[in-house]
């Protein structure tokens, strides 16, 4: 949406049509936010439980922490289901539609805005200038364009005055020149043809080319075309193994983090037994701290497999198999009432540096 804004801004796009854009890229981002939403809930419930001493209250009449687990644990499995829907047809589905939805916009509605003086590089090996131009008519003159489009010929095309308008039906722009030449450079030499009118048709899909919207890549692909691509990749090795990676990093992407909301609940658990006792805000800044441990660790897993330093498995894996050790771990301790306080240990901290002597004595 970032690298298509100037493509839109100039457009008559309607509320509805940029809300169901944003809906066709929603789950590219539940993918990432539905787990640390799913940490999040745990946490802070848990935390208020241990702030307004319900946690007490329940220890007090024998229910310990892991008569608790059930509700977490079913919260979590609910989550890691949502987000196995998402990863597994969700991100294909929404950038199928959104790449439709986008070449739609662009058949029926997009106006090419053209400004005098400035040389416009929007369509891919075609440039196109004019001295003056007329936003509300599309009126040009002194009309300068060269076209690359053809390997063989170069074409530049002066003409004095023309218009540019866009065709919805054939979803192309047109450009309309006027009393004009073109000049072909070919490997013979340079001929010169004069015209009286001269018209120019650009598809509209062209536009969007390098955006690489034409171009189905691995993170937007289903769990069936990424298995599939996963084989074709082995047999053809695409790109110098590449593509391979990129398609084996993306398959175990898309198992560890619908798994993650199942993780990162239980180590929200011990989280927070362990912050209980401190200010909410501060416990929700430290947990979005963990988070971000976390996607770091996945992060650069990511990166390393898509290199082929290590091996998508190990690195991606790595941040849930961490998480899910230091989470079974705290439960246990905090089950034993073992487990760190964290608003203890910043309370002593504060009392040892007021009792320190003063350094001005």
């Amino acid at each position: 949406m970032l690298q298509l804004r100037e493509l839109f801004l100039s457009q008559s796009m309607s509320v509805g049509e940029i809300t169901l854009m944003f809906l066709y890229l929603s789950p590219f981002f539940l993918l990432l936010i539905i787990p640390i939403a799913c940490m999040l809930s745990v946490f802070l419930t848990f935390l208020r439980m241990g702030t307004d001493l319900e946690s007490v209250a329940l220890k007090s009449s024998g229910i310990s922490l892991y008569q608790l687990l059930p509700a977490p644990l079913l919260f979590g499995l609910l989550c890691l289901a949502a987000n196995v829907v998402i990863s597994f047809w969700g991100v294909s589905w929404g950038m199928e539609n959104f790449r439709d939805q986008v070449m739609e916009i662009a058949r029926t509605k997009t106006q090419l805005v053209m400004q005098g003086g400035v040389f416009n590089k929007e369509f891919p090996d075609l440039t196109i200038f004019a001295q003056q131009a007329d936003s509300s008519t599309g009126e040009l003159s002194t009309v300068f364009v060269q076209d690359k489009t053809h390997e063989d010929v170069k074409a530049t095309i002066l003409a004095p005055t023309g218009n540019v308008h866009t065709d919805s039906d054939k979803g192309e722009i047109v450009f309309n020149l006027r009393d004009g030449r073109i000049y072909r450079q070919e490997k013979g030499g340079v001929s010169v043809v004069g015209f009286g009118t001269y018209q120019v048709r650009m598809d509209l899909s062209k536009l969007f080319s390098n955006f690489g919207l034409a171009e189905i890549k691995p993170k937007e692909m289903s769990w069936e075309q990424l298995l599939e691509a996963q084989d074709n990749a082995d047999t053809l090795s695409i790109d110098n193994g590449m593509f391979s990676r990129k398609v084996k990093v993306e398959i175990q992407k898309r198992l560890v983090l619908p798994l993650a909301c199942l993780v990162l609940g239980l180590f929200a658990l011990p989280m927070a037994a362990s912050f209980g006792g401190l200010n909410r805000h501060w416990g929700l800044i430290l947990a979005l701290g963990f988070f971000l441990f976390y996607y770091t660790l996945l992060s650069l897993g990511l990166s390393l497999g898509e290199t082929g330093s290590v091996p998508p498995v190990i690195g991606l894996w790595l941040p849930n198999v961490l998480f899910l050790i230091v989470g079974l771990v705290g439960i246990r301790m905090a089950a034993m009432e073992r487990a760190i306080s964290v608003a203890a240990w910043l309370s002593h901290l504060r009392h040892y540096w007021m009792r320190r002597p003063n350094h001005a004595d």
